[in-house]
């Protein structure tokens, strides 16, 4: 994988995860290519997943 593309796809997961983190809604993803889409709700995920283990 290109250095750029991995760039643009990890800055895509570090949003979704500060999104998550957040707790704004995974509906908002700013992204319509699916590479970059999934890794935003990758990110996203993880960190209402993060969110959820703190909470107990």
């Amino acid at each position: 994988m290109k250095r750029q593309k991995r760039d643009r796809l990890e800055r895509a997961f570090s949003q979704g995860f500060k999104a998550g983190l957040q707790g704004r809604s995974k509906e908002l993803c700013p992204y319509q290519q699916i590479e970059a889409r999934s890794e935003w709700l990758g990110g996203w995920r993880e960190a209402i997943d993060s969110r959820n283990i703190f909470k107990t």
